[in-house]
């Protein structure tokens, strides 16, 4: 991961022509690392960005009310891949980020740039009035799996279906475009992410949740609240890793 993380950071800067406010979510031991090696890549790149550092177990501590919520509905057992705090983040990071910060994106630690990040964030112009997350869609079948006892007991939806069908793939959260200031403001995401809906929708579609569960989650039952990029005005860009 230490490799993955020196490319992502290594790639975004040798690309970037825009300010940038890189915030990394860690446990203790992995911060030493990330620091480390944004610091060499600050020294190898000759660039600059301003880093701020947040420890995952704290921020889920301020979250406390979404993980009650969504915990018992996660795929994993305890201790592993989904049930990490991490993948909580996402759904309350507009409380965590400061107040000023209207715009975010938040990356897995694997990803390489091969273009200006500046174009991503040029993504929230597309948005409608009303959405207020940008994913790109996913590419696998993983959502015509998760959803086979949805599937087959309405064996006409186009839920889990490619787009070249016309259906509704899900979305990939490896990337995901936030508009912090319209998720302070909605009413529609914060009951979205009440106990009573959540389990309505879990009990709906038949599956446990994990982070890019809970997208498609938001898609199914709220299509309008989230922005499909194809993804290939703030003077600091706000990435969130």
């Amino acid at each position: 991961m230490r490799r993955k993380f020196q490319v992502f950071t290594e790639s975004l800067l040798r690309f970037a022509s825009i300010n940038i406010t890189f915030h990394v979510i860690s446990d203790d031991n992995s911060q030493n690392i990330a620091e480390n090696v944004i610091k060499n890549v600050l020294i190898s790149t000759g660039k600059f960005m301003k880093v701020f550092y947040y420890n995952v177990h704290k921020l889920a501590a301020k979250l406390e009310d979404i993980v009650s919520v969504m915990s018992p509905h996660f795929s994993s057992k305890p201790g592993t891949y989904y049930s990490d705090a991490l993948f909580f983040i996402s759904l309350g990071l507009h409380r965590i980020a400061p107040n000023h910060q209207k715009l975010a994106i938040m990356f897995d630690a694997d990803t390489k740039f091969r273009r200006d990040v500046k174009d991503l964030f040029e993504e929230f112009n597309k948005f409608g009035k009303e959405a207020l997350f940008g994913l790109a869609p996913e590419l696998t079948p993983v959502y015509r799996h998760v959803l086979y006892l949805y599937r087959n007991k309405h064996p006409t939806t186009m839920f889990g279906e490619p787009r070249h069908k016309g259906g509704y793939p899900g979305y990939n959260s490896g990337i995901v475009l936030l508009n912090l200031e319209r998720l302070r403001k909605s009413r529609v995401y914060n009951e979205f992410i009440n106990k009573d809906s959540v389990d309505d929708m879990t009990k709906k579609y038949h599956f446990k949740i994990g982070d890019r569960n809970s997208k498609i989650l938001q898609f199914l039952q709220s299509a309008g609240i989230t922005s499909q990029q194809d993804l290939s005005t703030d003077s600091q860009m706000h990435i969130w890793l």
